[in-house]
């Protein structure tokens, strides 16, 4: 009998051949937000290993909503060029190719995990950044963030909208908005970083008017026949948070704004977090929100086994598994994870010698 983590899944237009997905890794390798040799390498390793989708790292979709100097970007058509090849490579291993779309509000302007993930100040290259309200993420920051005016959340709706278009050109299949993690749009949606008094801040619904606002802004270049998925952190893991009640009415209305699948992460938002890590420790989170929301889900976090990971779809905690860390020790983890589940998948031909 065939595992359910081999099977396919078909979202609006487009079939994934496996339940397989490659989730969004910073690399820290680019030069003014254009790909390069490393992301052609890393991207396409995976794709030729087997797994179906592979989801782009968080993608800047302003030079201000870089994490770091070096992430990747499509803020400006010239950007479009070196994504084409690798989309292409990913499509000729018979994998899909993926983007998530982010912006990384106060969480910007740092220097590289190897580089020590430093607050950078003007003086070292850093930018002003922004959020839902002028609360910086570590209190020995040498800048506050600045609080988003109307024309500051208009510019960034417009940002991904533009943003979206060159996914469409540059031949992505699958987007991702990100709002998770501690990014501009979790910080609007967590009152422990929104403490703003217009119709953005408050209430639920004027805490999650700008994430609705971005769903439409990409929709209105994406097109319909292809899928929309959205990363949420469904908890802050903090007193007075966002929490996984809000995050099951947030998946429901996206749902009905035409979203197909959500994303399922956690914290990130704030330094204080206390997070419980164990293995699929936010596994529980995905399956509340898949069966709550009657929702398409994505399951991730310490999911390092096959077993594990077929479990968790048989078990009907998500649709999808998402693998971080564990495809960076292995990019041929789908391969593999085959062969362990006596599953007889397609190699590349180039490989298929190796194949016992």
């Amino acid at each position: 009998m065939a595992s359910l983590l081999f099977s396919p899944l078909t979202i609006k237009e487009i079939t994934l051949k496996n339940r397989i997905v490659i989730s969004p890794m910073c690399q820290y390798s680019s030069v003014d937000g254009f790909a390069n040799d490393w992301h052609l390498v890393h991207l396409g390793s995976r794709a030729s290993g087997g797994a179906a989708l592979i989801i782009q790292e968080a993608t800047a979709v302003s030079p201000e909503a870089r994490i770091s100097p070096s992430d990747l970007g499509i803020w400006k058509d010239d950007h479009i060029q070196k994504l084409k090849p690798i989309n292409e490579f990913i499509v000729s291993q018979n994998a899909v190719p993926g983007i998530q779309l982010a912006h990384a509000g106060r969480k910007a302007s740092v220097s590289a995990p190897w580089e020590g993930n430093k607050k950078l100040d003007f003086a070292q290259g850093g930018w002003q950044t922004v959020s839902a309200s002028a609360i910086p993420y570590h209190d020995d920051e040498p800048f506050l963030p600045e609080a988003l005016d109307q024309n500051g959340i208009r510019k960034v709706v417009s940002d991904f909208k533009a943003a979206t278009r060159r996914a469409v050109e540059a031949g992505y299949k699958v987007v991702e908005i990100h709002g998770a993690h501690g990014y501009l749009l979790h910080q609007f949606l967590s009152p422990l970083t929104n403490v703003r008094t217009d119709e953005y801040g408050g209430s639920f619904e004027n805490r999650i008017r700008f994430t609705l606002e971005i769903v439409e802004a990409v929709q209105s270049e994406w097109p319909s026949d292809l899928p929309l998925f959205v990363r949420i952190s469904a908890t802050d893991w903090a007193e007075g948070g966002w929490n996984p009640e809000e995050s099951v009415k947030l998946s429901k209305i996206l749902k009905e704004k035409g979203v197909d699948l959500i994303d399922v992460s956690s914290g990130g938002l704030v330094s204080h977090q206390k997070i419980q890590i164990g293995p699929g420790y936010q596994v529980s989170f995905a399956e509340k929100i898949k069966k709550e929301a009657a929702i398409l889900t994505g399951a991730v976090g310490l999911i390092t086994e096959s077993q594990q990971a077929e479990d968790i779809l048989n078990n009907g905690q998500a649709d999808l598994v998402l693998f971080a860390r564990e495809s960076l020790r292995n990019p041929n983890l789908a391969l593999d994870f085959a062969k362990e589940l006596h599953d007889d998948i397609q190699w590349p031909k180039q490989y298929e010698r190796a194949k016992i």
